[in-house]
């Protein structure tokens, strides 16, 4: 009976870990879906934006109140689930609080965890704040309502009950070592949790170990549980920020690539010397469709956007054209790409792997053409985003599919473009006549 909490700590401990695995499984399965793309160049560029944009949250103060609330939640996460290390010792082998044979630093430790988590509890509290009472206007978009809006606050009270439980578990443990509990060794220091475990004097010991033991199992249990859930939530880029950055577009922002067939093309018609009649040399190089229509045109990097998307909403607010009132908003770009994708995963699921069409695609069903033709190319949306996503790049593929598959761009960019071609400029008059304005009186 003694060794019954360790099995049943190793079975939840699996359980939580192959759930995880098995999506980070279906994860990995749905962004290659994505087209191949080379992002091999320059590493010790993107090992620098890594560190820079994601551990660094560079872009994250720009905004300094959100920002500094949001690095105070990350130190935390990051920091304080170092002791999830010993927990998950203790809970295999029986031991309780295994570290504390580092003396002095144990107690630096424990001491720096209760202060985080004292600052989560604040910070959260902000956020949450922020969204409902404040009632930030990025966070009231259409895209938002539904289950983004509750995604998030979900999210904030799954942080504020962990750091609470990390509290109480700290208190009832501080507690019992007061009144020398056995195998209560004296460890660690509670510069937070001592005044919570005066909410606890009278309660003898039984009960106070009943209390920690609880405390320490749903903490432990909750931590998988939002481990978990992150799969299903916009929190995946607590883990995908890192390669997001690291793949993150190393060029100009307002650089476009060129198609390579197109080019070619070109260069034979510019070419005095190419045989206009003869056939093709590399017709096999022309790809099979122009643009993207659907997720899978896209690449696995854009999809890996989509993934990482925080749904913080600043592409949106720096947006000029859903500051005037368009129907353009690039976060719900990124999350039609990620509702799209899902869908697709499920469809390969429930397909033994093969993907049968739907009579669905991300173009029209998710994302309409009003929105794509809304927007500027300014790439306010790239700059203001604080993990390198680039809403820019879909809808610039999308258009172009468009216009190169459907010959379907608006009149007045079609009639632009005829008249580059017959006048050699973007207004409907003849060469000949371009200097007339300047006769008139």
């Amino acid at each position: 009976m003694q060794y019954l909490p360790n099995i049943l700590f190793v079975v939840v401990l699996l359980i939580g870990t192959g759930y995880f695995a098995k999506n980070v499984g279906k994860l990995r399965r749905n962004i290659l879906l994505g087209k191949d793309t080379d992002v091999s160049d320059d590493r010790p560029t993107r090992w620098r934006n890594m560190l820079r944009i994601a551990f660094g949250q560079s872009k994250m103060v720009v905004r300094p109140v959100a920002g500094l609330l949001h690095v105070i939640v990350y130190v935390g996460f990051v920091i304080i689930n170092i002791e999830v290390l010993e927990i998950v010792i203790d809970g295999i082998f029986g031991t309780h609080r295994v570290f504390s044979g580092l003396g002095p630093v144990y107690d630096f430790l424990i001491a720096s965890f209760e202060i985080l988590a004292f600052l989560v509890i604040i910070s959260v509290v902000a956020f949450w704040v922020r969204r409902n009472i404040i009632k930030l206007q990025r966070f009231l978009k259409p895209e938002m309502k539904g289950w983004p809006k509750k995604d998030g606050n979900l999210i904030l009270y799954i942080e504020l009950v962990l750091m609470f439980l990390f509290l109480t578990m700290n208190a009832a443990d501080f507690r019992l070592q007061q009144l020398g509990a056995e195998h209560y060794l004296q460890a660690g220091s509670f510069p937070v949790s001592q005044y919570i475990s005066n909410w606890f004097i009278g309660m003898d010991i039984p009960s106070l170990i009943f209390l920690e033991r609880t405390a320490w199992w749903l903490h432990i249990v909750g931590i998988l549980f939002f481990l978990n859930y992150l799969y299903f939530s916009k929190h995946l880029h607590i883990l995908l920020a890192f390669p997001n950055t690291f793949y993150g577009k190393l060029g100009p922002k307002g650089k476009f690539n060129n198609l390579e067939a197109v080019t070619r093309e070109v260069k034979l018609m510019m070419n005095p010397n190419v045989d206009p009649f003869a056939a093709p040399d590399d017709a096999g190089d022309v790809p099979s469709k122009f643009g993207a229509s659907d997720v899978m045109d896209l690449s696995w990097v854009q999809l890996l956007n989509a993934y990482t998307c925080t749904e913080c909403g600043r592409c949106t607010s720096e947006c000029p054209a859903n500051q005037t009132g368009k129907k353009l908003s690039p976060r719900k770009i990124m999350m039609d790409t990620r509702d799209r994708l899902e869908e697709v995963g499920k469809i390969l699921d429930a397909n033994k792997g093969e993907f049968k069409e739907d009579g669905k695609q991300l173009l029209d069903d998710y994302i309409t053409r009003e929105e794509l033709w809304a927007c500027t190319s300014c790439n306010a949306c790239v700059e203001a985003c604080p993990v390198s996503i680039d809403p820019l790049s879909i809808i610039m593929d999308m258009r172009q599919y468009l216009v190169m598959e459907q010959s379907a761009a608006p009149s007045d960019l079609n009639n632009m473009m005829g008249n580059i071609e017959n006048n050699g400029a973007p207004w409907p008059f003849n060469q000949m006549d371009r200097l007339n304005w300047s006769k008139e009186s």
